[in-house]
């Protein structure tokens, strides 16, 4: 991640130019309009802006446990000058408590490229909050890299597992049908749709039963 200018507190990740638009297609189609949508592990926050900008009639509650994420997000929030958008949470997925839980219910929950960058228990506390905390059939949004059925997707995903976990063994691609699809199922969420998206990735949707 850089810094638009020395002297601002906005980063940016170039990943986000490449997909932000592919994502935001996603939740026009099946994401909800109006509520409440709570984003775990934000990162610099400029998918909270690109979605909230696009989603008027929602508001989105943005949030990352790093205090530099949050600097960023809430710079991005005051660049912006959307009124749709909550200062900053700080809330781990991966905790018990979740500092938001007083804002719930939502109707939807979302986290961008985290599942396979985090301990598996930030997938865990992710889907044990969904299931504590969305409203009546309210959507659980994950993007990234899925193995499906114990398989990659693509050579450079394999390859990108290998590397993720070399850096931490704790990280890895997670499979949906095996790992997530379990949780949800504990929590009385239901795959509602899968969305092929640009370099292999995937958009992941559940939905509360």
């Amino acid at each position: 991640m850089t810094l638009e200018r020395p002297d601002d507190a906005r980063l940016t990740a170039p990943h986000v130019a490449r997909n932000r638009d592919a994502i935001r297609a996603v939740f026009l189609e099946h994401m909800p309009r109006s509520g409440q949508v709570l984003e775990i592990a934000s990162g610099t926050g400029e998918h909270a802006i690109h979605l909230a900008a696009a989603l008027p009639g929602v508001r989105w509650l943005p949030g990352d446990p790093d205090p530099h994420a949050r600097r960023s997000i809430r710079a991005w929030i005051e660049f912006s000058g959307l009124s749709n958008l909550a200062d900053p949470h700080a809330t781990d997925a991966a905790a018990e408590s979740w500092p938001v839980a007083e804002h719930a219910p939502f109707s939807a929950i979302v986290a961008i490229n985290m599942v396979h960058i985090a301990p598996f228990e930030a997938a865990i506390g992710l889907m044990r909050g969904a299931g504590r905390w969305l409203g009546p059939d309210g959507r659980l949004y994950l993007y990234g890299p899925f193995r499906r059925a114990g398989r990659h997707t693509a050579p450079s995903n394999t390859e990108f597992d290998a590397n993720l976990r070399a850096r931490d063994p704790r990280w890895g691609v997670r499979d949906l049908e095996d790992d997530l699809l379990p949780l949800a199922a504990e929590v009385g969420l239901e795959l509602h749709t899968v969305v092929n998206m640009p370099a292999n990735n995937l958009s992941v949707i559940f939905r509360k039963a």
